[in-house]
């Protein structure tokens, strides 16, 4: 998904997406998205979730980035509640950048949050141009690891903090079948690693206090949840949003998620990092 949301079948190097890809995350992926985990948000955990990411970090002052940030509604979260002297959110699919932007403009932020698009790729952002890099649930669409790391390195100011979260699994390598039948029924550009890939990485970029934290044992009862509402509370709001047909096919998306939740196979996991004073 990314941020607000969550493809290991895709080839990408550093950006978000495939060029010349339709958009993953189009009108009905986000009013389906919207709908379980509210406006703004395609990933779950709504501010609680990313009030746990970003604790401990001071905004006052800094110019924020947040990598994948989808329709806006944590971009501008984070910049109602922690006040940043100013932040971007960064997308590679226009619908989401397009509706993150008139949001800004309803909400009167447009002084304090832009939002851009950009292709696959390099960020499109000067060395050094950011204090706190942020990301919710969105590298996982970026299959390599080392070149987004690297990047991110890049953009941080000396002393910039990077603070995420993101869909990993427990190990590298072949997924198992039940992991498979997941991102099949996703069907998704997922390019998923392991914490210790992440950790790899981001030290080899040259990130200090590089640290993350499993969130499996959080989500998979927050899935389990979210799977009951689709079947029962949620079903016909959604479904006159949606269609019924687009309902069904991600209550079988959630279905064989929990199996890898369960398993413990598929870990959204916090990731922090620093880069080090100069």
């Amino acid at each position: 998904m990314t941020d607000g949301g969550a493809n290991s079948t895709a080839k990408i190097r550093d950006g978000c997406r495939p060029e010349q890809a339709a958009p993953e995350y189009d009108d009905t992926a986000i009013r389906f998205l919207e709908a379980l985990w509210g406006e703004g948000f395609l990933s779950p955990g709504g501010p609680d979730e990313v009030r746990r990411i970003v604790a401990g970090i001071d905004f006052s002052g800094k110019r924020v980035l947040d990598i994948g940030c989808g329709s806006g509604g944590i971009t501008l979260f984070l910049a109602l509640e922690f006040a940043p002297a100013g932040i971007v959110g960064f997308d590679v699919e226009q619908p989401v950048v397009d509706l993150a932007s008139r949001r800004a403009a309803e909400q009167g932020l447009q002084g304090r949050a832009g939002f851009v698009r950009g292709e696959p790729g390099p960020l499109p952002f000067a060395d050094q141009s950011f204090d706190v890099v942020f990301s919710k649930d969105a590298l996982i669409h970026v299959a390599d690891k080392e070149a987004v790391f690297e990047d991110i390195f890049r953009v941080l100011r000396p002393g910039g903090r990077f603070a995420a979260s993101d869909w990993l699994t427990s190990h590298d390598g072949a997924p198992s079948e039940a992991m498979q039948s997941y991102l099949a029924a996703e069907g998704l550009s997922f390019g998923m690693a392991s914490a210790r890939r992440y950790e790899m990485a981001m030290e080899k970029a040259g990130f200090t206090d590089v640290r993350t934290a499993n969130r499996n044992a959080w989500y998979r009862e927050v899935a389990r949840a979210e799977l009951e509402r689709l079947k029962g509370p949620l079903y016909a709001r959604v479904a006159r949003a949606v269609g019924a047909a687009y309902v069904d096919k991600n209550i079988r998306t959630w279905s064989a998620m929990q199996v890898v939740l369960d398993s413990g196979e598929h870990c959204p996991t916090h990731v922090f990092g620093t880069r080090p004073d100069l």
